[in-house]
């Protein structure tokens, strides 16, 4: 491979504008509580960062938690953002979402919502969320958002508790009016690392997207993978076998790009202002309160590592889909302690050269 150091064009930040969560799930990867956070960046803070990642592109900014609209700025927030030219989006639990909550949606410029659902029916989504009653206040928001024209997507985490509802879950977001439906496959940190005995294994996790993959063009949603970089090997894979042209969109919130983005066209920054790969990858590159953000996004040496694909071990560093996938960083370093070791829950044998990919 003649260029094995990717472009990092700032395409997508993930923003925990605060920790504070009114819900206790199973799978958060912040193991956030109902309760205040010291240290959280303030509005000029928010303000200042803005200002800073502006001056290195002007991405999709998700503003998450915890659950962000706990946060009584927040939308002063968004609708600096918006000011500054951003996409903003908003990632929520749904129970928060009245008519009066989704009017300041819209007036601040959120272009789209994400509502996290985790299981077809009250019981399953409940017992993920721990707070009976989740799951009904939920698509009471979910109506809410529809009723006031704020367009909104379903997000799905998969672990062996609700892969069998994958396909109800589905219909689902199909039947809520959805614009689209974001999976993503668990990463073991935060309270995510006592599901052990939930997680998928490798092959349920390929027979997942498989099964993703042929939803495509069936229901009129837009689909997505995130935390399951196999999925654009197989988008390829199932195309060629077809004969179609590899061809995907590659903008906009729904965008198909590539696999894991940690630290080449995505970052995570959290609450403390702490900036990283991802939200599971906690491996600190720098701090906005001390640091500015463009010398972070340019400088970090972890960023630099994960950019050049020479580095990368095992199968994943010899895979000829490495430029498209890459493997799940965060499940690489979660399971060996090296964020470039090989993806462990991938079933695929590198069958040529990376030059022949």
């Amino acid at each position: 491979m003649n260029n094995p150091v990717l472009k990092h064009e700032l395409k997508i930040v993930a923003w925990e504008v605060t920790r504070t969560c009114n819900l206790a799930c199973i799978h958060c990867r912040a193991a956030s509580l109902d309760k205040p956070y010291e240290g959280e960046l303030s509005t000029e803070d928010a303000f200042r960062l803005m200002d800073q990642i502006a001056e290195v592109g002007k991405p999709i900014i998700i503003l998450t938690g915890g659950e962000p609209l706990l946060r009584p700025d927040i939308f002063e927030i968004a609708s600096y953002g918006t000011k500054k030219g951003f996409r903003m989006t908003m990632a929520v639990n749904g129970t928060l979402v009245t008519p009066e909550v989704a009017r300041k949606m819209k007036d601040s410029g959120i272009k789209r919502v994400s509502v996290s659902i985790d299981g077809s029916t009250s019981e399953s989504h409940d017992s993920f969320r721990k707070v009976p009653g989740a799951f009904e206040r939920a698509v009471e928001g979910i109506n809410v958002l529809k009723s006031c024209g704020v367009p909104f997507q379903i997000n799905t985490t998969i672990t062996a508790e609700n892969l069998h509802e994958l396909e109800k879950i589905h219909q689902l977001a199909i039947s809520l009016g959805a614009e689209a439906h974001h999976i993503f496959l668990l990463v073991p940190t935060g309270r995510g690392r006592d599901l052990g005995d939930r997680a998928i294994g490798a092959a349920e996790y390929e027979s997942a997207l498989h099964w993703f993959y042929e939803q495509r063009g069936r229901s009129g949603l837009q689909l997505k993978a995130t935390c399951a970089p196999h999925y654009y090997r197989i988008l390829r894979q199932r195309a060629r076998e077809k004969g179609e042209a590899v061809t995907f969109r590659s903008y906009g919130l729904d965008a198909v790009t590539r696999g894991c983005l940690g630290g080449i066209s995505f970052c995570f920054i959290s609450h403390l202002g702490t900036v990283q790969p991802c939200g599971y990858l906690e491996i600190e590159c720098g701090n906005v309160k001390t640091s500015e953000f463009r010398d972070i996004w340019e400088k970090s040496e972890v960023f630099s590592r994960l950019r050049d694909l020479s580095l990368y071990k095992g199968k994943c560093g010899r895979c000829e889909f490495i430029r498209v996938c890459g493997g799940c960083r965060a499940r690489a370093y979660e399971a060996t302690g090296d964020y470039l070791a090989e993806e462990p829950l991938c079933t695929y044998e590198p069958g040529f050269t990376r030059q022949s990919a």
